[in-house]
């Protein structure tokens, strides 16, 4: 399978405009990329902007702190895939987490998926964050709520994905959800050694850089 399929196209700034999003879906088209991925208010957009293409649309839900209540997040989700989201990346309440409240991030994730249903959801669980124990079990938690996938990062924390941070999750998850890598791959070899890895989605602003063979900006996400 071609580099460009395991891409989720990504513009999530806050500064971000229609006419960059118009320009990301265009991109995501010409190049073949699996999805586009924006902030949730972007989805009816790119949802007609890729309208008769095979690029999906994904929307973040809780971006980028994940601390908003489980009720808001129910809300935006259920929003985005009214406009039209193929999938949704939540990003789980990594304080909860911290304070060793699974219980709420188990919940949370599952009352999320209820929403998603049959269609894709992935949950960042920001492992910068995290233990090297946190990430194992935040990684559990999320297949025991059956997340579709699991997520390193935000690309708002303090890093990103690594590759010592994927085979905690790959080894957690154990074949029971897929791995998305996002945050700070930025060029090919890296992308290429995550896929090696098992990941099957990478979330990446530098798409065109990497299936170009280049590297891009130490800035993008």
């Amino acid at each position: 399978m071609s580099i460009a399929k395991y891409i989720d196209h990504t513009l999530l700034a806050a500064n971000a405009t229609n006419a960059q999003i118009v320009q990301l879906c265009k991109e995501a088209k010409e190049h073949n990329f699996f999805s586009v991925c924006v902030n949730s208010g972007y989805v009816p957009l790119a949802k007609k902007e890729t309208e008769g293409s095979d690029v999906a649309v994904c929307s973040v839900v809780g971006f980028p702190l994940g601390q908003m209540d489980t009720a808001s997040k129910i809300f935006e989700t259920k929003t985005a895939i009214e406009n039209g989201a193929d999938e949704i990346d939540m990003v789980i309440n990594v304080g909860r987490m911290l304070d060793g409240d699974h219980e709420y991030v188990q919940n949370e994730i599952s009352e999320l998926k209820k929403v998603v249903g049959d269609r894709v959801l992935k949950v960042i669980i920001e492992t910068c964050y995290l233990s090297k124990e946190q990430i194992a079990e935040a990684s559990k938690l999320s297949i025991n709520a059956n997340a579709d996938f699991v997520k390193t990062s935000t690309g708002f924390g303090t890093g990103g994905a690594t590759y010592e941070d994927i085979q905690i999750m790959k080894d957690a998850v154990a074949g029971k959800a897929q791995l998305k890598a996002s945050g700070g791959v930025r060029d090919y070899e890296t992308a290429q050694k995550y896929i090696d890895m098992g990941v099957t989605r990478l979330g990446t602003s530098s798409g065109i850089k990497i299936i170009s063979g280049g590297t891009a900006d130490e800035g993008s996400y």
